[in-house]
């Protein structure tokens, strides 16, 4: 009798993106491989919810700190926080420790969990389009217009991303748990319990709106809206480093 253990649901999710990810897979193959990633991840989400409502030691909300080194090290902290706030979990920029910047994630365990996946394929398309990028002849700054760019990757993926998860959370609208309650019901609690912790972590957070100085926006955001989510084109190689925690 075979005891080989079938993969679970996020495991199976990053053999996708690795395969979406290898330079030798076909377009084809990636778009099919990454499209799937994808759909599976806001179903992951929806489905620990409604699995493990009624017993909150199974995914408890938690907090957890991720440390960010250079380069681009701010450029991780948008990345990273966005996505978190995409999947039902709240982040905030405490600042610079040391080398590194350093945010704090308050989330349930399998939003968190989902915040990391997501976070080490986005980062490796955005760090991989930037290092291609040629900046354009008479450009000021080369730096600032490379800023700029970042912001403009992070910005339309995140849209990309959140219209995924907000489809993912209407469908479960006519789902019920393992305790029989709406989805819709389920999340908005999830939701509430974020909150609260977050309220508790930081009581005294500001919320700032960051700016930027160069040009390279537009073409930023151009290239995440090419980004690999939903089946689209690769950008740039695989340069990203891994998420501390």
């Amino acid at each position: 009798m075979s005891t080989t253990k079938a993969p679970t649901k996020l495991e199976t999710i990053r053999a996708l993106l690795a395969t979406a990810e290898d330079s030798r897979t076909p377009e084809a193959e990636a778009e099919l491989a990454r499209k799937r990633a994808f759909e599976m991840m806001a179903k992951y989400g929806v489905d620990q919810a409604l699995l493990n409502d009624g017993q909150p030691s199974r995914d408890a909300v938690t907090a957890k700190y991720v440390d960010l080194p250079n380069p681009w090290a701010m450029s991780r902290v948008r990345l990273i926080c966005f996505i978190a706030q995409s999947v039902g979990c709240k982040a905030v920029h405490m600042g610079v420790r040391g080398k590194v910047r350093r945010v704090h994630i308050v989330g349930h365990e399998s939003d968190i969990q989902r915040a990391e996946v997501l976070y080490a394929s986005l980062l490796i398309q955005m760090l991989g389009g930037l290092s291609v990028q040629v900046v354009p002849y008479g450009v000021r700054s080369a730096r600032a217009w490379r800023n700029s760019w970042t912001l403009g990757f992070i910005e339309r993926v995140i849209e990309r991303l959140e219209a995924i998860e907000q489809a993912a959370r209407a469908a479960a609208s006519e789902e019920t748990s393992a305790t029989g309650r709406s989805g819709e019901l389920v999340l908005a609690d999830r939701d509430a319990m974020v909150d609260a912790l977050y309220r508790e972590e930081h009581p005294h957070v500001r919320h700032t709106r960051g700016s930027y100085s160069g040009s390279g926006y537009g073409d930023g955001a151009a290239a995440g809206n090419r980004a690999d989510i939903g089946g689209s084109r690769r950008i740039g190689a695989q340069t990203a480093g891994a998420i501390a925690a």
